[in-house]
């Protein structure tokens, strides 16, 4: 009599690899303490992997970018993120006034952005090492699209670029943090109005006067 076959075990099931979801939650906690220690310009996704344990490819297959993963690590969505980017897109002579929309309307519009961003900028005041994470992050937004548009002296343009950084962080800090009236009052487009011109001159600079 024939032994009846052995029953083969079954197979996995097809779809998503096991483990995926721990991994990227890996790679945030790894981020997340990176971030922390480095601050945002030391930070780099290959140090970020390592102490994760996986592939610099793996990290850019969850998250495309530097500043998509902080985004992520600070819970902000990728479209947030993406009206931040899409400011510098348009005229060069309204470019002040887009970025001052694009910071008050990510940080005051749909709640699920505006309460991790306003937890971040909270964070920020009492921790030294959060202030320098979040100042670094929104200058190299701003750095890197400037140099695109406006190339020039590298120590001009990132005095520029702080000036610019210091000035949303401290608008977002009146209204958000410290309510100051006058400017909780107003509305947003208003601000924008007065704020505009001013980044306008630090991000796209009128060219020095020929010397006669």
């Amino acid at each position: 009599m024939s032994e009846k076959p052995t029953a083969s075990a079954p197979r996995p099931p097809r779809g998503r690899r096991p483990g995926q979801n721990t991994t990227r939650q890996a790679v945030l906690d790894a981020a997340r303490a990176r971030f922390a220690a480095d601050g945002f310009n030391a930070t780099t996704i290959r140090k970020i992997a390592a102490d994760a344990g996986v592939d610099a490819a793996l990290v850019m297959r969850y998250f495309r970018s530097k500043d998509e993963l902080f985004a992520a690590v600070m819970s902000i969505s990728p479209d947030a993120l993406a009206r931040l980017a899409g400011a510098f897109e348009g005229p060069e002579h309204s470019l002040g006034e887009r970025v001052a929309r694009a910071h008050l309307g990510v940080w005051e519009s749909e709640p699920k952005d505006a309460d991790a961003l306003l937890a971040m900028l909270r964070g920020a005041i009492a921790n030294e090492q959060a202030t320098a994470q979040l100042r670094e992050f929104i200058e190299s937004r701003l750095t890197e699209d400037v140099h695109r548009r406006v190339p020039g002296d590298d120590h001009d343009t990132a005095v520029r670029v702080a000036l610019a950084a210091s000035m949303l962080i401290g608008i977002l800090v009146g209204r958000r943090v410290v309510q100051v009236p006058l400017l909780t009052g107003e509305d947003a487009e208003s601000i924008v109005q007065r704020v505009g011109p001013a980044l306008q001159e630090l991000l796209v600079p009128r060219p020095a006067p020929d010397s006669a």
